[in-house]
Formats: C-alpha cells, structure tokens, sequence
C-alpha cells in the first residue's frame, strides 16, 4: 500500500475502537444508496400506466437520478471537504429519506420526478464513506476496507434488481420507496451512531460559481448522451445541448483554473496518478454498463428469436444476484494484492478479468448458467478493480482533498456508463432481426456490444499502465497533519 495513504498518528489511529463498525455501517449505506439504481428498473415498463403520462415523459423518472448524482457528487464531495464528511453523508441519507418518501406519496408524474431526484442527490454516499475511512480506519486495514465500501455499489445494484422485482410482483409498486426510505432511516441511525466526524477540514471558501458552472455542463452533456437517441443525434436540441456542454465546460475549466479555491483543483486532477486513474474509470464505467444492457435483454427475449432464453424479471435478478456476492469476496482478494503489489497492478489484473468476461459471453450465451457465469466473471474483475481505484485516488491527493477527488473519480464512472448506454443503444437499435412484425435486437448486436465493452476494458488496463508504479506514486500536495476548520464563506 502506498505509504501516502498511511496517517502520521498511527498507533493513535489503531487505538480507536469500532473500526469495523465504522466499515460495516458505511457498506450498509453505500448498498441502501446503490439500490436506487434498480429500485425502478421492474416498473419502467408500467410507469406511462401507473403515472398517467406518456413513455417518454416518464423516462425521465430514470434520467432525473443520473442528472441529480452527476451534479450532487462533486458538490457534496467538495463540501465534505470543507465542513465535515460524515456532516454531508447525514445530509446526503436525509436526502435519500426525503426522495423515497416523496416517491411513495406519488401517484402522477412531476412528484415522482422530483422524488427520484431526491434520491440522486445521494449519489456521494460512496465517495463520502470511502474518505472516511481514510480518516478514521488504521492504516493496515485501509485498503481492505476501501475495497469492501467501493464494492457496497456493486452489491447494492446486483441485489436490488431481484429485490424490486419480488416487491413488485407480489405487492403495490408503492412499497418499494416505503422499503427503500426504511433503509435510509435504519441507514442514518447506524451512521450517527457509530461513524466519527473527520478531522481533516480544507475550510475556506465553498465555490459557488464553480458548482454552477460544472452543474450546468454535466446537465447539458448527460442530456445530449442520454436523450439523443430520443431526440435524434442530428436533432438541433441534441447538437445545440452537446455545443454548449463543450462551451460551458470549457469555460468552467478556465474558471477553476484562476479560482483561489476551486470547487475541483485541475492540478491536482492532472497529476498523472489521479489523471490515468480517472481515464481508465471512464472507461470500466463504459465497459461494466454494458453487461446491464446485454444480459437482461438476453434473458427476457423469446425463446421463439433463436437466442432469447424467455424469463422473467425476477429471473434476471436472480442471475445477476451473485455477481454483487461475487464483488465482495473478490474485494477482499484485492485487498492483499494491493498491499503486496500496489493498487495500479490490481486494477490492471481487474481489467483483464473483465474483459475476459465479456469474451466468455460472446462464445457462452445460449443457457441461463452461462449468463450467471459470465456475470460472475465480469464481477469478480469489478471487486478488483472497485477496490483500487479509490486507493490510486487517496495516494496521491491530500487528507483535506480526499472527498473531493474520490467523488471525481466516481463521476468519471457515471459518465462511462452514460457514454456505453448511448453507443450500446445506437448498436441495438441499427443491428435488428424482424420477429413477429417487430425489430429486435439481433444476436449479432448483442455480441458487437460485449465484443466494445471488452474493448473497453482493455483500454483500462492500457490507460492504468501510465499510472505510476509504488515506488513513484504522487505525493500529497501537503501533509498529513491534522488541519483545524478554517470558516466557510459562499
């Protein structure tokens, strides 16, 4: 493990009690937080009937979230910096509480959009918990405990699919937000009972101008990727929203640039640790998204298509369930190997896996233990690769910057995934086979796609070979010393 992850006090470290309380509690969130992800997932098709709105109006109960995370997990990060990390993952599981709450409530269109974006907004619960620990957990248990939070988004994902899809088959589509607002609540309690406020503070002064400026480019550039195929990708809404992303973002990098104190420092972000760190996560955020499109469709087409296995919903769950299993063992295993090789070899070795997965896929994808294989595989090169990235993150950043990296780092996720979800969408939707008067995917499709999100993973492991190795890993831009709050002005 780099020794830039290492606190100086470190047998005052090791002296707290409760350290794996403190890593059981912040898994326990980040698994509540990453179920939103499919809470909705088994409703999308009934959704135009449940809210009384049109298909591509409720579309937006899915796109709400990933707009709402996208600009919540820089913000909050840099605000956890700033006035308290365990200040701002309360307020991010009152959020999460509020959404769900609303979600429940709802029986028409706009409170249901308003409520999921709610629940967005506690998109930083990871990031959040990951600097934690870094604050709070003793050094020799950092990178076991930061590979087992960083897989509580895998696990989460994995187990709220068959979850929802129980729910919703068997009882009003309304329990799953009275479920999902119950875990917040059970969530809350544990971290304010057990989880210690951070020491590190940056203080100083919270960039506003930044916030906006980034908040308004990702809105405009998660529009243009997530709505285009809806909108046409030569549309003048989709060309004018993707130029003004472009402009905006510029604009704000400049901004960011001469700020005193930015809400994101680019220097630190170009330091070639965190730089190829955050590349090669776009670009598994890309590949990991990938499996979610293919392997669901695969499972649910007809078996009458020659390639469709015909199940259920819940069925889809229950083969993706233990991937997320999967994760959490594989996040221990590349725990050891981060503390004996470094965090860059872990993620390379986790790239490889995953691309491996996706070439199983291509030649296995005609029975339903093949898919659980594969998705198994594809996880275990998640766990690995989960795991090392937040600590490539932390060993080059310092203690008072922690939140607001590693939540960068999970937005470069997201927009990976973003990014697979349009091109995975155009290959679907341009390689189709006529069953029954209808356009479905064909089986050649499914295979271009795993055949790109191997290609992704690929490039990963080619972009983490510019990380630098142990012995010349970044070093905090400052000490490790503990930093009294400076006040924080807006």
């Amino acid at each position: 493990m780099s020794d830039a992850l290492a606190r100086p006090a470190a047998a005052e470290t090791s002296a707290r009690p409760g350290s794996n309380a403190v890593v059981a509690v912040l898994a326990l969130a980040g698994i509540v937080v990453s179920l939103m992800q499919t809470l909705v997932i088994p409703i999308v098709p009934e959704l135009p009937k449940l809210l009384d709105a049109p298909a591509s109006d409720t579309a937006w109960a899915v796109t709400a979230t990933l707009l709402a995370a996208a600009v919540a997990t820089p913000v909050v990060g840099r605000l956890g910096d700033m006035i308290g990390k365990r200040r701002m993952l309360v307020v991010s599981i009152l959020l999460l509480i509020s959404g769900s709450v609303v979600c429940a409530f709802a029986d028409s269109l706009v409170p249901m959009i308003v409520g999921r974006a709610l629940q967005g907004l506690s998109a930083a619960v990871v990031p959040l918990g990951i600097s934690i620990l870094r604050d709070t957990v003793p050094a020799e248990k950092l990178a076991g405990s930061t590979a087992v939070m960083s897989a509580s988004l895998g696990v989460g994902g994995a187990l709220g699919l068959p979850s929802a899809a129980f729910i919703a088959d068997n009882w009003d589509w309304h329990v799953l937000f009275w479920t999902s607002a119950a875990l917040g609540v059970v969530a809350l309690l544990l971290v304010l009972a057990f989880v210690p406020e951070s020491r590190h503070r940056a203080g100083g002064r919270f960039d506003l101008v930044g916030s906006l400026g980034l908040s308004a480019g990702l809105v405009a550039l998660l529009l243009t990727v997530s709505k285009g195929a809806d909108w046409g990708w030569t549309s003048a809404t989709t060309l004018g929203l993707g130029a003004a992303a472009v402009l905006i973002l510029f604009a704000w990098g400049r901004w960011e640039l001469k700020a005193r104190q930015p809400l994101v420092d680019l220097r630190t972000t170009a330091r070639t640790q965190v730089l190829f760190t955050n590349l090669a996560s776009v670009a598994l955020g890309f590949s990991m998204f990938a499996m979610s499109l293919v392997l669901p469709q695969l499972l649910q087409l007809p078996e009458q298509t020659g390639y469709g296995l015909g199940r259920s919903m819940l069925t889809v769950g229950l083969v993706l369930a233990p991937q997320g299993f999967v994760m959490m063992v594989m996040s221990a295993v590349s725990a050891r190997i981060t503390k004996a090789k470094g965090p860059k070899v872990t993620l390379m070795i986790g790239a490889l896996i995953v691309a491996a997965g996706y070439s199983l896929n291509i030649a296995l994808m005609s029975e339903v233990w093949h898919l659980v294989l594969v998705s198994c595989v594809i996880g275990a090169g998640v766990g690995f690769t989960y795991g090392a990235m937040p600590a490539l993150i932390m060993g080059a950043v310092d203690p008072s910057q922690t939140g607001a990296a590693n939540s960068l780092n999970t937005l470069m996720r997201s927009l990976g995934t973003s990014f697979a979800s349009a091109v995975a969408g155009v290959v679907l939707a341009r390689m189709t086979t006529d069953f029954g008067g209808y356009a479905l995917p064909s089986e050649n499709a499914f295979k271009v796609v795993m055949a790109i999100g191997a290609g992704a993973a690929l490039l990963a492991f080619f972009l983490a070979g510019f990380i630098p190795g142990r012995k010349t890993a970044a070093e905090p831009a400052a000490a490790e010393g503990t930093q009294e709050a400076a006040p924080v002005k807006v």
